[in-house]
């Protein structure tokens, strides 16, 4: 019987994969040893799960900068969280401007809005790389506009936007940025609070290498959102109001306490590593693997090969993505995502409209053998040997890394 491939995991954009030890630790502890709700109970048990809450609240706080942590709210997920932040933020009448690079997660949810019309959306173009140029932000805004809506990092190409810019555009006309840093927190220090944003959103399940079940949503002091969800938050229980103090109000009902506790073992463990290297890390890997798919003749790196945050998409000449990603898996154990990857404007700009591309994302447990394998099978399944110039852009520089010390 034919023995199975290896496993390589190559779709950390869609939620990393394998954990790292602490965050695993973490979260089985948080349910074998206490078990209790943060903020229900005065017992030591739901004591201990309400430090466990503020401690995770004091980390991503710390994450983003060292923003108030009194301002950061823990939702069970990125998709939530800019739906609470978007529901929210925005009233009747407003307008917003969002990008054709953006994930569905935003997308969508302005979409519904402006369906019922209760705001109006312009979403800004842009280019074969993903990449949205900021005067184009500039040259959609109109006396009503209040909020713009950016995906910090294109989630099929790994373009970076320039958030710094789009948020002096939002700020000199007195509207506001909401970032959806999901693929950026993590890669990208936040050496600015908040990277100069109003409001961002992160799930703890991608790049931040924590579990799913857990996300942030950091709002700038003066900015009110109304609460999307409303329900217990065991506090001023004896009111039908919601509380006023914001972390009270984002967040009723029983929260995910493994989850918490793993984001702030994935916090740590980050910390300990540093952002800068893991990313480091990562962002050399997909590199390579650019390079050296762009050698492979009939393949297309989508983008042009640059990489902003360790993602690669590509096609290949006589092949759909999804068949792609099963032949991949079937002969070299590859598991990429294949599609439209929740993102339902940029492919018209990629000229990928046509089944989408084949995603491939590199995290900090990955291996220079992991970029040969995907180029030697890519030249393979294209009927053609790997070139000098395919061997070349591998080359010494793969093999001569040091190994990172989260690997040995």
């Amino acid at each position: 019987m034919d023995s199975q491939p290896v496993r390589r995991y190559l779709d950390s954009a869609a939620t990393s994969w394998p954990k790292p030890e602490a965050v695993l630790a973490a979260s089985a502890e948080a349910a074998r040893s206490v078990g209790a709700a943060a903020g229900r109970g005065t017992h030591q048990a739901a004591q201990a799960a309400d430090r466990m809450r503020r401690l995770a609240r004091r980390r991503a706080a710390d994450l983003l900068g060292g923003v108030d942590p009194s301002r950061v709210a823990l939702p069970a997920g990125g998709t939530l969280g800019l739906n609470m932040a978007i529901h929210g933020v925005l009233q009747p009448g407003d307008r917003v401007i969002a990008t054709a690079a953006d994930h569905n997660a935003s997308l969508r949810t302005l979409h519904f809005l402006a369906q019922r019309e209760e705001i109006e959306l312009t979403v800004v173009p842009c280019d074969s790389r993903g990449w949205v140029d900021p005067a184009a932000i500039e040259r959609a805004w109109r006396p009503a506009t209040r909020l713009v809506v950016c995906s910090h990092a294109a989630n099929v190409t790994g373009m970076v936007q320039d958030a710094a810019a789009m948020a002096n555009i939002a700020h000199g006309r007195g509207g506001l940025l909401l970032l959806d840093a999901a693929q950026t927190l993590g890669q990208i220090p936040c050496d600015v609070p908040g990277y100069g944003a109003d409001i961002v959103v992160a799930p703890a399940h991608k790049w931040l290498q924590g579990p799913s079940g857990a996300a942030i949503l950091w709002v700038r002091e003066g900015i009110d959102l109304v609460p999307l969800v409303q329900g217990g938050t065991g506090t001023q229980s004896d009111s039908l109001e919601m509380p006023e103090a914001f972390t009270d109000r984002m967040e009723p009902g029983t929260p995910d306490l493994p989850a918490l506790a793993g984001l702030t073992a994935a916090v740590d463990w980050l910390e300990r590593f540093s952002i800068s290297a893991v990313a480091a890390h990562c962002r050399s890997l997909a590199q390579a693997a650019a390079d050296g798919l762009r050698a492979v003749a009939g393949v297309r790196v989508i983008g042009g090969g640059q990489v902003g945050v360790p993602i690669v998409s590509f096609t290949a000449e006589g092949y759909d993505p999804a068949e792609l990603a099963l032949l991949l898996e079937q002969l070299a154990g590859i598991e990429a995502r294949a599609g439209y990857h929740c993102a339902a404007l940029v492919h018209e700009h990629l000229s990928t409209a046509a089944g989408g591309t084949l995603r491939v994302s590199f995290g900090p447990h990955n291996t220079d053998e992991d970029v040969a394998i995907l180029v030697e099978t890519m030249g393979q399944l294209l009927q053609r040997s790997l070139s000098s110039s395919v061997a070349g852009a591998l080359g010494s520089d793969l093999s001569s890394r040091s190994i990172p010390p989260w690997q040995k």
